[in-house]
């Protein structure tokens, strides 16, 4: 409603209504690469909420677009940075448009696309910019792929930096939404935890009123041991089973490293939160025993700020030297033990008769 406004001085108000979903409070950012009914092809565009997105990209008649950023924005995100793909949808339409994003500030990327290939490509872009010290994952889902194909997708895709979601959901009105469309408010669910190191079993969804499938104890072991982040539907809830990578590999052998979603988030706090630091401190200093002690200081103080948060468990001893190859360079050496997120509660009772 908008008031008439007069000459008489005084404070005027106005005001209207919406059911919008406006941005959250998400501490990492999100990109989405995705097909719409307009805009511009190729273009990134930041919107922070619902509607802005809808006046950019317009409201899909099917699912697109609009429908992930209702979802991303429900579950928390803050700013969305978006790419309209073109509507062939290739392979290398959404190559070029996951290239666009990556000069922006988003930290776990989305698409609507299910198919291997683009997934692949998107793999490849989220690795490729990590390399580049621009941390991101990516959350991906496929359409109607039974558990044995999500596997074998996970399997394909075997990457810390990945995370596969399945199965298919239902919207509020519970029609069917592809899986791409539960990736994407888990995506924003990650993005907006505050602490990396808690994991995100049991967290609601919200958007989704029920999964196109009800997963069996059995299906959740092979699941979770293959690389997927499986979800379920509890009293019309919707919530991840078990936050999981698809990286379940080394070198062809098993390996587990990698497989909580917590480490390669936390990897991802603190190894940039200390970069951030340095960068700051001493962008125009002298590789001199002093500066050097100094530089030790400040990654100390840096890694104790996460063992405060308890983000990590501990680290090892901060050594700092000149290099040998290069007086230029000052070399950083650190380990650290990431926090565990807790998964299990095994109970070992004895009764007495």
């Amino acid at each position: 409603m908008v008031n008439n406004l007069h000459e008489r001085p005084g404070v005027y108000s106005a005001y209207d209504t919406s059911s919008v979903v406006s941005g959250g409070r998400a501490v990492r950012s999100i990109g989405v690469a995705a097909k719409a009914a307009k805009g511009e092809v190729g273009k990134p565009v930041t919107v922070t909420g619902w509607a802005a997105g809808v006046s950019v990209f317009g409201e899909d008649e099917t699912a697109g677009m609009s429908t992930l950023l209702r979802l991303l924005f429900e579950n928390g995100a803050s700013a969305v940075t978006a790419v309209r793909v073109a509507e062939e949808g290739t392979a290398e339409d959404y190559a070029q448009a996951f290239a666009a994003l990556e000069k922006e500030e988003a930290q776990i990327l989305v698409c609507d696309s299910g198919e291997e290939a683009v997934h692949q490509a998107l793999r490849n872009a989220v690795e490729a910019a990590s390399a580049l010290r621009h941390e991101r994952i990516a959350v991906v889902g496929c359409a109607g792929a039974e558990v044995s194909e999500l596997v074998s997708r996970a399997e394909a895709l075997n990457s810390e930096r990945v995370v596969l979601v399945g199965p298919d959901a239902l919207d509020g009105g519970g029609k069917p939404l592809s899986g791409v469309f539960a990736a994407a408010a888990v995506a924003a669910l990650a993005a907006s935890a505050p602490d990396p190191a808690v994991p995100l079993n049991g967290a609601k969804l919200k958007g989704l009123t029920g999964l196109a499938e009800d997963y069996t104890d059995n299906d959740i072991d092979r699941l979770v041991r293959g690389g997927v982040t499986p979800l379920e539907c509890v009293a019309g809830v919707v919530s991840p089973v078990r936050g999981v990578t698809t990286r379940t590999k080394t070198g062809g052998a098993a390996d587990a490293t990698w497989r909580e979603l917590t480490t390669i988030l936390i990897v991802d706090d603190v190894i940039p939160s200390v970069r951030s630091a340095l960068r700051s401190r001493f962008s125009r200093s002298k590789n001199n025993a002093r500066n050097r002690a100094a530089i030790r200081s400040q990654v100390i103080v840096e890694l104790e700020k996460k063992l405060a948060a308890e983000i990590i468990d501990g680290y090892d001893e901060v050594r700092v030297s000149a290099s040998h190859e290069d007086p230029t360079v000052c070399l950083v050496e650190f380990g650290f033990a990431v926090a565990h997120g807790l998964n299990q509660v095994h109970l070992a009772v004895h009764i007495e008769i």
